[in-house]
């Protein structure tokens, strides 16, 4: 794996960088919430801004990122619109999701942009829109329903980053064990076996937490914990999760 650095934190090595979403309806709450995060061990944080209630009015989206930046100084932050079709709260027009990510960039306010990579056939020029302004790409897939076979998901990876993507990012639903068993595999395939950037994977819900802590073992770099509302199912205390990673690091020291 090939790691990238994000203002001062390097991606794609040692434990697991851990990221808190803010998920928040108002301006104030947002703000509110990414004070709080400061608190915490997190060490980046998502702006969800499908959950924002101006999230189509780019002023507004502005003001909030100014004052994020001021709040989070040098923490990393990852903007996100995520639509209902992967989960989130946002119905929109690609050409309106366009236009806000690339307005975003241009404020030069945010350090990576997430974008869905199957949201529309123009996605791989979105990504190099992006990759032009010097915005740092997160490629996501997101499935509540299934997991795919361990070859789709290791296929969806690597077309992430054939679009251009600096880091890939893949969320399933599983139905049993194997299904968790299936996406560390996947996971561990790109770490060990192809020249790859660095990729998020995770298997959601209880039947999946495993995954949202083995990181360092399996070759996901980045994991998701919450603050009060978790923005996926499965996803652990932020306090728990850091807990959890050293200990697990600290083992595998020895």
């Amino acid at each position: 794996m090939n790691p990238i650095k994000v203002r001062n934190l390097e991606i794609g090595t040692g434990i697991p960088k851990i990221c808190v979403p803010i998920v928040d309806k108002t301006k104030e709450d947002i703000l509110q919430s990414a004070t709080e995060i400061c608190k915490t061990p997190a060490e980046l944080v998502e702006w969800r801004a499908d959950w924002f209630e101006q999230v189509f009015e780019i002023e507004a989206v502005k003001e909030v990122l100014h004052d994020l930046r001021t709040i989070l100084e040098e923490r990393p932050l990852l903007f996100t619109i995520r639509t209902k079709n992967e989960g989130g709260e946002c119905e929109i027009r690609f050409s309106k999701y366009r236009e806000i990510l690339l307005q975003v960039a241009q404020t030069k306010l945010v350090d990576m942009i997430d974008v869905e990579v199957y949201l529309h056939e123009q996605v791989p020029e979105l990504i190099q829109e992006l990759k032009e302004k010097e915005m740092m790409v997160v490629g996501s897939n997101h499935d509540f329903e299934k997991t795919p076979q361990k070859r789709e998901m290791m296929q969806t990876l690597g077309y992430m980053q054939y679009i251009g993507a600096d880091i890939s990012k893949l969320a399933v639903m599983p139905q049993n064990k194997q299904d968790v068993l299936a996406l560390l595999s996947a996971t561990e395939n790109m770490l060990t076996t192809y020249e790859s950037g660095p990729v998020i994977t995770m298997s959601m819900s209880s039947k999946g937490c495993v995954s949202r802590v083995a990181g360092e073992t399996f070759g996901s770099c980045v994991t998701f914990g919450s603050l009060g509302k978790a923005s996926a199912p499965g996803q652990m205390n932020v306090w728990d999760l850091k807990k959890v990673l050293e200990i697990l690091h600290h083992t595998m020291e020895e």
